[in-house]
């Protein structure tokens, strides 16, 4: 097939899914109201609870959602062919992932603002609570602590790096440093003017970014500043620094750094968005890979890992977590709903499906296609795959006349910038399940946010500096990531779905991408451990297998809850002792 034709296919679906499927869940299912008073209004701190103006809050949402997952998952997943992984992104995401994003926001927005592991507790039960917030800690702190690892590659100087040649590189991408560090300040600087100053928002946005289009330029032109190679600073040096800025990201009011950034961090993506796009199509390229490989060598079976290989993209577990942990505490109207939550995970669909036409139709020939994905082993450099979606998109924009070594800088920033915001916002969410948990176990000190940052980013910091083997201990666990991801999409799912259920609603919406989600990864999670054992993978089998307990313990309890066939007549989830 063509590839744009394809690519017009997944718009038509997209336009369809948000305009008259987004519509009808609204109105009909979770029935949003105008003038019901939110979190935000209702408790109000200028801290974590803070109305904000819906475009601003969609780029903080869309920011904080899309890290390097939706980069990263279809760049794998493209070894079955472009056929699977374009169905999966556009229509998981119309059907799963915008649901559960949008059904995670919406029981948040109805529970004070509380995260979907605290709501489990007023849908659920509170063993059921406590399950999710082990689930979410571990997870976000996994992914979290690769992330770091990952940027901090990125930011490194390694053999691959020509600074005449930007483009030439897979894994050293200093370019974005510049850059990255300006959107920090601008960002403190705009918080600053909106908030304190009442300075116009779109006066602002304008002059911040030009100024971050042009220290993007800079950082394409002196790539390493002014510091000599041997200067630069070392992969541990960017790895400590990175962690200090996560623990002041997490501390700091939400106004004065978080979304200013995001905001702008969105606006960086539109931009390269739209430019990938359209030198797409200006290109014309053709498919490189086949439209289906049902046996690459030494990867697993295509259902059900494709479903988990992909998460975010198509269907995330992580984007619960930021709809009911930051943005659930920000939005000003329950009507923004719908914008917000389902139009951002199409957002992110969107930069999916472009990582799959960048690493399918971004190669330059079938054969450099088949030696970049020969087996399974050779696609598992997590850096390097992140190589192969900047150099197949800078490809697309060059063909609008831009300079490739700009383009690859341009696309390096973008994916640099929203791994940042996904490090800080995910911070913040875990300082919020530290305090959920010491609230729990009634140790009030753990609601302190110094100290809750304190324990999350210490646990981001193991698994990005520990070691397995002489490997970074969350690079030895990222297999399991994908695993826990789903796992937490499809248990959001069903707290949603249960919320539903209780108040008279109709289940079957949420249900079923609920049954969908839990099926696939749990028969991906017993197909892992059966490997783990073969191999002789004990730490892994051993992780994996507690996490799959902890799943299952939690859809139990959500059984449970749905034979009390509880009914309740208001929106509002109430948290009672049990």
């Amino acid at each position: 097939m063509n590839p744009l034709v394809a690519v017009l296919g997944c718009f038509l679906l997209y336009a369809l899914g948000f305009g008259l499927y987004a519509k009808y869940l609204a109105r009909r299912v979770f029935r949003l109201d105008a003038d019901r008073a939110t979190p935000a209004h209702t408790l109000r701190d200028d801290i974590d609870y803070v109305p904000t103006n819906r475009f601003v809050l969609f780029g903080h949402h869309y920011a904080s959602i899309t890290g390097l997952a939706p980069m990263l998952g279809p760049a794998v997943a493209v070894i079955w062919g472009w056929v699977p992984a374009m169905l999966w992104i556009v229509l998981g995401a119309v059907f799963v992932g915008c649901v559960h994003d949008f059904g995670a926001l919406v029981v948040s927005m109805r529970a004070k603002g509380q995260s979907v592991g605290k709501v489990a507790e007023g849908v659920i039960g509170p063993r059921a609570k406590m399950l999710f917030l082990a689930l979410i800690f571990f997870g976000v702190a996994l992914a979290m602590g690769v992330f770091v690892f990952v940027i901090a590659k990125l930011f490194s100087i390694g053999a691959d790096f020509d600074a005449a040649n930007l483009a030439s590189a897979t894994t050293s991408f200093p370019s974005a440093v510049l850059p990255s560090a300006a959107l920090m300040v601008m960002a403190m600087i705009m918080g600053y003017l909106l908030y304190r100053r009442n300075f116009p928002l779109g006066q602002t946005t304008a002059v911040g970014f030009v100024f971050m289009l042009f220290f993007v330029w800079l950082g394409a032109r002196y790539p390493t500043l002014w510091l000599d190679v041997g200067a630069w600073p070392t992969t541990t040096s960017w790895t400590w620094a990175l962690l200090g800025y996560a623990f002041l990201a997490s501390v700091l009011p939400v106004w004065s750094l978080l979304q200013a950034r995001d905001f702008l961090n969105s606006l960086l993506l539109y931009l390269g968005l739209i430019s990938a796009y359209a030198g797409f199509f200006v290109l014309g390229p053709v498919f490189q890979a086949p439209p289906v490989n049902l046996h690459p060598e030494g990867a697993p079976a295509l259902f059900p890992f494709v479903f988990v290989v992909i998460a975010c993209g198509a269907a995330s577990g992580f984007h619960g977590l930021v709809s009911s942990g930051t943005t659930a505490k920000q939005i000003n109207r329950e009507t923004d709903a719908r914008f917000i939550a389902y139009g951002g995970m199409i957002g992110e669909s969107l930069l999916g499906l472009l990582a799959v036409l960048a690493c399918t139709a971004g190669f330059k020939s079938t054969e450099s296609w088949n030696a970049a994905y020969r087996n399974w082993d050779t696609i598992q450099n997590l850096p390097a795959k992140l190589g192969a979606f900047i150099n197949g998109c800078a490809s697309f924009i060059s063909a609008l006349g831009v300079d490739r070594n700009l383009a690859a800088a341009f696309i390096a920033v973008i994916v640099v910038s929203f791994a940042l915001t996904t490090l800080d916002s995910a911070t913040r969410l875990l300082r919020f399940n530290v305090s959920e948990i010491g609230a729990s176990i009634r140790f009030s000190i753990l609601r302190n946010r110094y100290v809750a940052t304190s324990i999350a980013v210490g646990a981001i910091c193991w698994f990005a500096f520990y070691e397995i083997d002489g490997k970074p201990a969350g690079l030895v666990l990222w297999t399991l990531f994908g695993i826990i991801n789903q796992l937490l999409a499809g248990l959001t799912l069903l707290v949603v779905t249960l919320y539903l259920y209780q108040r008279g609603r109709n289940p079957w919406f949420t249900g079923l991408p609920c049954a969908f989600m839990l099926v696939s990864t749990f028969t991906a999670t017993i197909k892992q451990l059966g490997g783990f054992h073969e191999r002789g993978q004990t730490l892994l089998f051993v992780v994996g297998a507690c996490l799959l307990l902890l799943a299952v313990g939690i859809v139990i309890e959500g059984l449970r809850a749905f034979l009390r066939r509880e009914h309740h007549t208001t929106d509002e989830i109430r948290f009672e002792q049990r």
